[in-house]
């Protein structure tokens, strides 16, 4: 997929652990694992805005678009 999950590099900078982050944001565990792992297949705006809020960073330090070859 061209676009990557930051989301584990953002939480480890922050020193937040996964079930943490989840119950900061109201997210459950295993739907904010999927989106750390880069298995989403989408993110609604307001569970991106949580996660930067929390987070104190951008869309862009969570998402990136690289081309694939």
């Amino acid at each position: 997929m061209a676009i990557v999950v930051n989301l584990d590099v953002m939480m480890a900078k922050r020193k937040i652990s996964l079930g943490e982050l989840a119950e900061r944001i109201d997210i459950t565990p295993a739907n904010l694992s999927i989106l750390k792992t880069g298995k989403a297949k989408a993110i609604r705006f307001s569970t991106l805005e949580a996660i930067c809020k929390e987070l104190n960073c951008q869309p862009a330090d969570i998402l990136e678009y690289k081309e694939e070859e």
